[in-house]
């Protein structure tokens, strides 16, 4: 099944921007680097204090550096150089100098993911990279340049970020960027040009895509390769798996191979992540006097995705481009789709009517809120699923006045405990990892409704088809 260039670009998901997608993505590469000038690359102009432009939040104090976690990737056994192959400084590798950088988490963790696949398939070992934040997104006070960053295992665990595969698994492990440097040396590394190796399958189905990606990584006689973005410009995407793809159906024919992948089954929550939603467990317990047996708070719960902020505009920009859902949020089992109005609308400015369609379920109203968390809950419910709800768990950047507002209208409406992400209790290390917090409260919530046009909204549905949740515990607005 192939789709039009028409089809295809209606599917663009315009929120990441395409200009700022591709500066960031090729500062990833010094040969793209060197052709553009010093002021888009701060890193190569004049270090000069006047000109320091500050960002992110207003956190005081310095910010964490995972000097501990750091070290432990360094100190993973499959940097050894004397491993036999195909690991050591004779073994197959793979680094995707295209991934992208300066985003949000959710959008770097869907293409970590399918990149780590790709790599497994190929049986060459996958070189994991620091996530590098959006500087908007940063909890503390930072300058524009250098981003922050923080390292992998911060925010999860399992073979991508270097964890063991089964025993039966002979696939090399994945390694830190830096070993990439001892072991690759460029007479042995070949370079892939992303838009060149593109070019035969940008409007196919993503399992041909990821078929194709995988025959070039097997097929090369060199140990090492690297995929780097463009250089001729002409790729407003240039990831391996691009935004055409993410924000298209033709994602969801990967979906029987990625969720049965070693990738998938072996994701795990971070340690520090982990440490963080056992913290603040006792905030769903029953109040008064403890349950004499083991009680499961989650099995009680329903996790909801509400994005507010900048949102609005977002969702202004995704309606003006008829943008289909995002990511894994667009398999055809799951409840409650998103099909793009039709009517005379222009690429870039949607109909009026058009928008308020996209407006009442990416930004709803207080009202449609209530309804749609009563009526979930009622099918949860009555379909057998289990429990009782009556735990409200709300991940949001929504500010305070309207959280409150919103926490009275949920207890009038029946729910006895309800937290939202301002309530965590979070140290240093832990803040900067706090959207993997909400995102590993909502994977084990018993219920959850997301935004369809969300990237963390997919990567928790993610975690939870493959944790095996049934149909109506996962729903959209």
């Amino acid at each position: 099944m192939r789709l039009s260039t028409h089809t295809r670009r209606k599917t663009i998901f315009i929120l990441l921007g395409a200009t700022t997608s591709l500066l960031l993505l090729a500062t990833l590469h010094k040969d793209v680097r060197a052709r553009l000038p010093a002021l888009a690359y701060p890193e190569s102009a004049k270090d000069d204090g006047d000109m320091i432009v500050w960002s992110g939040g207003d956190l005081p104090g310095p910010p964490p550096t995972y000097e501990r976690l750091i070290a432990a990737e360094k100190a993973l056994p499959q940097h050894n150089l004397d491993l036999p192959y195909p690991e050591g400084r004779n073994g197959r590798y793979v680094k995707f100098t295209n991934q992208i950088k300066g985003l949000g988490w959710n959008n770097v963790m869907n293409e970590v993911l399918l990149c780590s696949h790709l790599a497994w398939r190929a049986k060459r070992a996958y070189v994991f990279q620091d996530y590098v934040w959006k500087v908007d997104y940063y909890p503390w006070r930072t300058p524009n340049w250098p981003w922050p960053r923080m390292p992998l295992t911060a925010l999860i665990a399992g073979p991508t970020a270097g964890g063991p595969w089964t025993a039966d698994d002979l696939t090399p492990r994945s390694v830190r960027e830096d070993h990439w440097e001892k072991v690759c040396p460029p007479e042995d590394t070949e370079i892939i040009d992303s838009d060149v190796a593109k070019g035969p399958i940008r409007d196919a189905p993503g399992n041909e895509v990821m078929d194709h990606w995988v025959k070039l990584l097997t097929e090369s006689t060199k140990r090492c390769v690297e995929v780097v973005p463009t250089l001729s410009g002409g790729d407003m995407f240039p990831q391996t798996f691009d935004l055409w793809l993410m924000g298209s159906s033709r994602l969801t024919y990967l979906w029987p191979e990625i969720s049965q992948s070693p990738i998938s089954r072996l994701l795990e929550t971070s340690p520090l992540v982990n440490s963080a939603v056992d913290r603040n467990e006792h905030l769903f317990l029953p109040k008064g006097s403890r349950p004499s047996f083991d009680y499961d708070p989650y099995s009680h719960m329903m996790a909801i995705h509400l994005r507010r902020g900048d949102f609005h505009e977002a969702c202004t920009r995704l309606a003006n481009y008829n943008s289909t859902f995002y990511g894994w949020n667009l398999l055809p089992e799951l409840l409650d789709p998103f099909t793009p109005p039709g009517g005379d609308w222009e690429m870039g400015a949607n109909t009026p009517e058009n928008i308020q369609v996209y407006l009442e379920r990416c930004l709803p109203t207080n009202e449609y809120l209530i309804k749609k968390i009563h009526d979930s809950k009622v099918a949860w419910e009555n379909g057998g699923m289990g429990r009782k709800l009556d735990i409200m768990f709300i991940m949001t950047n929504a500010k305070k006045d309207w959280l409150d507002e919103f926490k009275k209208a949920l207890k009038a409406s029946g729910w006895t405990t309800i937290i939202s992400t301002q309530d965590l209790v979070l140290d240093d290390e832990q803040l900067g990892v706090g959207m993997a917090v909400d995102m590993d409260i909502g994977r084990r919530a018993a219920a959850f409704i997301g935004n369809g046009w969300s990237s963390l909204t997919s990567n928790v549905l993610h975690r939870r088809l493959v944790d095996g949740k049934q149909p109506l515990a996962n729903r959209f607005w």
